[in-house]
């Protein structure tokens, strides 16, 4: 019983967990923020690269955020710069699939998208947290427009087949009735005297009115079935106008059932500080970012560009490739420095004379598997028949994951759901694992459960899978923190005339904001040795 719990004995992490899942992302963040556990981005403002170069050049591998970052800013402070990209765009993992548009995985799978025109799926990275600054500097300073990306939608899905009957939950009801249910418990145990020795008297009878204010409590600290409650959670019978308007109060889930149905696990997706609102989309796909880039530095770019092998010396490095429009043609490309973003999962298998230290980290970090499908429909079943307009469902199902559209909401015609979204375990791998076309099956299949229009309104889908991706591997480093005490450093240090710079470099994987921070730090200490040289 909890009463019978001492608040004392709870670790910090299981008190941040009862903060996020009862007072909600705001409290979380507050409470993660005094113990010094949350810290918004490390950008500091614009780059100063202070100093004439002389000339000095730099060939950068790999035109991804972090690539082109280098570049934009190298050649403002004056250095001469080349780009080697792999594939026939740029933008690396900020990427978006269209309608018309090929793509083929390792092995040769291929699929040719057919969504309508100005639909569109992101296989990579989708959202910008609020916090991460550097990346949203850089898409002012571009012009990137942004528009709202709903992560949390108090009226999508919670689900679990094994819960329920199957039938999934609301999230504002799983969530108010468990803020509710705690608040009322807490309460019983601070009315007995059991925070005596914890919290004073006085705060005590202000966490009472807090709780009955938070926690949708009524007078005698109770949380039932009540028009006050169903203010929160909504209504049986919402309020009308003329006859019969009178509103229905609804009933609260009980704790048990809750408890029981794990879907307070879900809660955390909305807590967490990587995902509170205000996140952000660019308006028409996130490779308006990768685009905007182009711009500046599309003319520094050699596209097709397979590198092989990476040479240093004393005077420079200097870069093989071969170009995959014309097999075997094998060229190179040297400059004074290099800068190298190109995944470690596949930099591990080239060439490079850089030292043991660095080498060792280059091979230690492995990458997360992950899986995402676009589906596309006639109609915006989601928003006509269940009101959810834009956010994210979870579920206990192999996609693990439905995330609405923020953009175009309530309009007519045909719409894209993100159907699947896997992240590392079982089920990515399996999804990894079969062709791109059983994937889009599947995830209609599993997707019907829990919204059963699917089976009617399914119209085309496209998949990627990113560990059979040619030119990452994988998805994102995946670090442990034991990984991290014995190789970051070491990966992050300049090795002769070699720095690499990515995603992997940073403490934020997977997001866009690593890469480009990692960026800024590199060429910052490259210049710092250029100017001292």
């Amino acid at each position: 019983m909890l009463q019978d719990t001492p608040l004392a004995g709870l670790s910090r992490r299981n008190l941040l967990s009862l903060i996020g899942m009862t007072a909600g992302s705001a409290a979380m963040y507050h409470a993660m923020t005094t113990l010094g556990l949350a810290r918004e981005s490390g950008y500091k403002g614009p780059v100063k690269l202070e100093g004439d170069p002389k000339g000095a050049s730099v060939l950068i591998l790999g035109a991804g955020l972090a690539g082109m970052t280098a570049a934009l800013e190298l050649r403002q402070a004056g250095y001469n710069v080349q780009i080697l990209e792999y594939n026939n765009r740029a933008g690396g993992r900020n990427w978006t699939i269209r309608g018309g548009d090929t793509v083929t995985e390792l092995g040769g799978a291929t699929q040719e998208c057919e969504f309508d025109d100005g639909l569109y799926i992101n296989p990579g990275p989708w959202r910008i947290p609020y916090h991460h600054n550097g990346l949203l500097a850089y898409c002012k300073r571009l012009g990137v427009r942004l528009e709202p990306f709903q992560q949390l939608n108090h009226n999508a899905f919670l689900h679990s087949s094994k819960a329920f009957g199957g039938k999934p939950q609301r999230v504002r009801d799983i969530k108010t009735d468990l803020q509710g249910h705690v608040s009322e418990l807490l309460a019983k145990v601070t009315q007995k005297g059991q925070l005596e020795g914890d919290v004073t008297k006085e705060d005590q009878e202000m966490l009472l009115e807090a709780l009955r204010s938070w926690g949708a409590l009524d007078k005698d600290f109770a949380y039932k079935e009540s028009l006050h409650t169903s203010e929160f959670r909504g209504f049986e019978k919402d309020p009308g106008g003329g006859l019969g308007a009178a509103p229905v109060p609804s009933k609260p889930i009980d704790l048990s059932d809750i408890l029981s149905s794990g879907l307070w696990n879900s809660l955390a997706n909305f807590a967490l500080y990587e995902f509170q609102t205000t996140m952000f989309e660019p308006l028409g796909g996130i490779d308006m970012i990768g685009q905007a880039f182009v711009r500046e530095v599309g003319d520094l770019i050699t596209y097709n560009a397979k590198v092989t092998k990476i040479e240093q010396d004393d005077n420079g490095v200097t870069a093989y490739y071969e170009d995959t429009q014309n097999p075997g043609t094998m060229q190179q490309a040297s400059a004074d420095w290099c800068i190298c973003t190109i995944p470690l999962t596949i930099l591990s298998q080239i060439d490079i004379n850089v030292g043991g230290p660095m080498q060792a980290a280059i091979e230690a970090v492995p990458y997360a598997s992950s899986v995402k499908v676009g589906l596309q429909f006639k109609r915006r079943f989601w928003e006509e028949d269940d009101l959810i307009f834009g956010g994210v469902s979870y579920t206990d199902l192999p996609i693990s994951q439905i995330s609405y559209p923020s953009t175009d909401f309530n309009t007519a015609g045909k719409g894209i759901l993100l159907g699947c979204y896997t992240w590392n375990g079982p089920n990515s791998y399996e999804f990894t694992s079969m062709a791109p076309e059983e994937r889009v099956r599947k995830a209609v299949e599993y997707g019907a459960q829990i919204h059963p229009q699917y089976k009617d309104e399914f119209e085309t889908g496209v998949s990627w899978a990113w560990h059979r991706s040619p030119f990452t591997l994988g998805c994102a480093g995946d670090w442990t923190d034991e990984m991290r005490k014995e190789h970051y450093d070491n990966l992050c240090q300049i090795d002769g005339r070699i720095v690499l710079a990515g995603e992997h470099a940073s403490y934020i994987p997977a997001w866009m904001e690593g890469a480009i921070l990692s960026s800024l730090d590199a060429i910052t200490r490259l210049h710092q040795r250029v100017m001292a040289g």
